[in-house]
C-alpha cells in the first residue's frame, strides 16, 4: 500500500467532489495509464475502488473524483468526510479498462460520474494526437461534474454535452452516433448501469463486435444486486481437496476467507476483477459486471465475491 495525503478537495456539482491525493513524503507515485484505478483504503475499513481522472503523465499527483450516493454502502460518505491534510493508504494502479494499443478513433460515452476514467483517456489521447470524440450524458447540467475542466481543456471542441433537461437537438443519439463513427471505431462507456446497458444494446444493434465495446461498471447492476440463491452448493479446492459448502447467505470468498483459504477481494460486488479464480470443474452462475459475454460462456473462471454455482459443485484452482 501507498501512503498518501489529500492535498486538496474540490466540489466538481453538488454531488461530486474531487480529491487531489499526493504522496506523503513528495516522491512521484507509480506510473498509471489512461482508465486505471486505485483501492482507497477508507476509515473504518472500508476499501472503495476509485478511477484516476488526471492526466496519466503526471506522476506528483492522483486525482479521484466521488460521488455522494445516497444508497451508498459507506464509501462515498466516508470520502465526502474527509478533509485536506488526512492520511489514506491507497494501492498501485491497477488498469481493467485500457485503451485499445492502436492508434484507432475512440468514441468515449460517459455517464453521470462515469466520466472520471474518461477524462484520463481524453487527456491521453489528445497528447498522443489521437482522433477521439468524448460524449457526457447527466440528468443537467447541474448533476455533471467537471464541467469546467471539460470547457477549459485543449481538447474541448471534442467534448459533447447531452443533459436530459436540455434541448431535444442535443440529447443522445446513439444510433445516430454510432454509424457516423468510423469503421475502427472502439467504444468506451462508463456510468450507471442503465446508462451503459443503452449504449452497449445500441452497439450491438448497430453490429459492433464485442471487441469494440468496453465498458466499467461503478457499481452492481439491479440483475447483480439481488440477494443471494436460496440453494447452498460445493467449493473444493483443487490444491488441498478440502470442499466447503456455501450456504446461502454467504458467498464463496466470506467461506474461503473464514477458513483460512486466502483469496484477494476489494469491491465485493463483482465490478473490480480482484477475486478473479479460475474454475476446473462445474458451472459458474456468474452474477459480475467485471468479465465479458464470452467470458461468461467459456466458464473457466468466475468472480468469487458474488458469483454462485449452477452445478452441485466446483472446483477452484486455489
Amino acid at each position: 500500500m501507498i501512503q498518501v495525503r489529500v492535498h486538496a478537495l474540490s466540489d466538481e456539482c453538488a454531488q461530486i467532489r474531487s480529491l487531489e491525493l499526493r504522496s506523503v513524503d513528495g516522491a512521484p507515485l507509480p506510473a498509471f495509464s489512461a482508465g486505471a484505478h486505485v483501492d482507497v483504503q477508507l476509515p473504518g475499513g472500508l476499501i472503495r475502488q476509485y478511477s484516476l481522472c488526471n492526466a496519466p503523465h503526471e506522476n506528483h499527483r492522483y486525482v479521484i473524483g466521488v460521488l455522494h450516493a445516497p444508497d451508498s454502502r459507506g464509501g462515498s460518505r466516508a470520502v465526502h468526510a474527509l478533509q485536506a491534510g488526512d492520511m489514506l493508504e491507497i494501492s498501485a494502479p491497477r488498469n481493467l479498462f485500457a485503451l485499445h494499443p492502436q492508434p484507432v478513433h475512440s468514441l468515449l460515452l460517459a455517464g453521470g460520474i462515469g466520466i472520471t476514467p474518461l477524462l484520463a483517456m481524453a487527456e491521453h489521447l489528445a497528447a498522443q494526437g489521437a482522433p477521439f470524440a468524448l460524449h457526457y450524458a447527466a440528468r443537467s447540467a447541474a448533476h455533471a461534474g467537471f464541467l469546467q475542466r471539460l470547457a477549459q481543456a485543449p481538447w474541448a471542441a471534442q467534448v459533447h454535452l447531452h443533459f436530459d433537461d436540455g434541448p431535444a437537438q442535443q440529447r443522445l443519439d446513439m444510433p445516430a452516433l454510432l454509424a457516423a463513427a468510423p469503421a475502427d471505431s472502439h467504444l468506451y462507456v462508463c456510468g450507471p448501469a442503465g446508462f451503459m446497458a443503452h449504449v452497449l444494446e445500441a452497439g450491438a444493434n448497430a453490429g459492433w463486435e464485442q471487441a469494440r465495446l468496453h465498458r466499467e461498471y461503478f457499481g452492481a447492476a439491479p440483475a447483480q444486486a439481488q440477494a443471494l440463491a436460496v440453494t447452498s452448493f460445493e467449493v473444493q479446492i483443487a490444491s488441498s481437496g478440502q470442499v466447503f459448502t456455501i450456504p446461502a447467505e454467504q458467498s464463496i470468498a466470506q467461506v474461503l476467507d473464514q477458513a483460512g483459504v486466502f483469496v484477494p477481494v476489494s469491491c465485493e460486488q463483482g465490478i473490480c476483477g480482484t477475486c478473479l479464480t479460475p474454475v476446473l470443474e462445474g458451472v459458474p452462475e456468474h452474477r459480475d459486471q467485471f468479465l465479458s459475454f464470452e467470458e461468461h460462456a467459456r466458464n473457466d473462471q468466475m468472480t468469487v465475491c458474488c458469483s454462485r454455482a449452477r452445478s452441485a459443485r466446483l472446483v477452484l484452482d486455489l
